[in-house]
């Protein structure tokens, strides 16, 4: 066991038993832990396998790699329409966990041979993804912003297209072009840390809330 996964858990303000006994699970198969991402990760051979997540309503298994699992039981949950590669596996008590513990194990022994054999999902790429009509008449106006996001790696062009296609109004979807603008032209993602407290570098950790406090 892991000490610093040990502090996560111990100082879990919910969920914490659930947590534990995936935890026993998870480590029954062998697998590596460490903690990525600020939650509890486990690892074969440097690859990342399951996560454990803490969230309002339930605790839960989140496969890095769920997409390419059977799903026998049909028990994996895609988080969002756009979510591509992970799926999850959803808990509120232990008696629930418990009860599926030979059926968890066997999705983490079949998670573990996805990576023995290097599947990978294969994924969109941002031309895949719908171009706002509004945010393609901005770029043809501003062939400065233009080449800025195009310089953006894929996923952050991704995560920009999907923001700005979100709203169902021009007019929010407007408003986030102009607010995002200047981060796409410095050539940040939209969840990159744009104060330079973060800690997880170039991701934001919310330390930027830190400036707000003082």
């Amino acid at each position: 066991m892991n000490p610093e996964v040990n502090s996560y858990f111990n100082n879990a303000k919910k969920w914490q038993i659930e947590m534990e006994k995936l935890r026993t699970i998870v480590l029954d198969c062998g697998l590596t832990e460490v903690l990525k991402w600020a939650v509890p990760c486990y690892l074969y051979q440097n690859n990342n396998i399951v996560l454990i997540h803490a969230f309002k309503d339930y605790c839960a298994f989140l496969f890095v790699k769920g997409a390419l699992l059977h799903d026998s039981e049909t028990i994996l949950i895609q988080q969002t329409e756009n979510t591509q590669s992970a799926r999850q596996i959803r808990f509120k008590t232990v008696k629930e966990i418990i009860e599926m513990e030979s059926v968890l194990k066997t999705y983490i022994f079949e998670a573990i041979e996805v990576e023995k054999l290097g599947l990978k999902v294969e994924l969109k790429k941002s031309i895949d993804y719908t171009m706002p009509e509004e945010f393609q008449i901005r770029l043809n106006k501003d062939i400065k912003l233009k080449k800025a996001f195009e310089s953006l790696t894929p996923g952050r062009q991704k995560a920009y297209l999907i923001y700005f296609s979100a709203p169902k109004q021009t007019k929010t979807r407007v408003s986030r072009i102009e607010s995002y603008t200047k981060r796409i032209l410095n050539g940040k993602g939209l969840y990159d840390c744009v104060c330079g407290l973060s800690k997880k570098m170039p991701s934001c950790d919310g330390s930027h809330k830190l400036l707000a406090d003082k």
